[in-house]
């Protein structure tokens, strides 16, 4: 088995409290209204602490497939949600899975905002690897969901 690791970190405008809770405390609720190719996320087993595993079921050309998500760890105070997944869409048959290991931090006391660092960890089958291509066209999704998010954040004051 191999791991192969990618780092990186997305700035946001938006107070670090605000970015965790829409991005893992209120995933399951929020995605489904303002993400058009989710459908639905429904917990499978647990009750959201680590352990749990999701079934977050997308539509992408007319096509209903599903990514399963199990929580590793959530830590409110530190605003750390850890997931992976484990199958499903985007799990090729070489990966045993997907760790995304994520926290949020406050800006630089200038800018403000806050930073939605991100440790990507690739556990692959046998001698399998993983592209540079891969490694860029998911920091770019992940990006542009924190980015999407952000959007939807500055739009809605009320959302706490």
């Amino acid at each position: 088995m191999g791991v192969f690791t990618h780092e990186f970190a997305t700035p946001s405008c938006v107070a670090p409290a605000r970015l965790y809770k829409a991005m893992a405390l209120d995933f399951d609720n929020l995605f489904p209204k303002i993400v058009d190719s989710v459908e639905c996320v429904e917990t499978i087993e647990g009750n959201g602490a680590a352990g749990t595993i999701k079934k977050i079921t997308l539509v992408e050309g007319g096509k209903s497939r599903y990514v399963l998500h199990k929580v590793e760890e959530v830590d409110e105070a530190k605003r750390v949600y850890n997931y992976s997944i484990i199958g499903g869409l985007g799990l090729p048959e070489t990966w045993e899975k997907i760790l995304f290991e994520t926290i949020v931090t406050e800006g630089p006391k200038e800018v403000g905002g806050s930073i939605r660092k991100v440790n990507i960890k690739y556990f692959t089958k046998g001698d399998a690897e993983v592209s540079d291509e891969v490694l860029k066209s998911n920091q770019t999704r992940v990006e542009g969901l924190v980015k999407f998010i952000e959007a939807y954040l500055l739009a809605n004051p009320n959302y706490i």
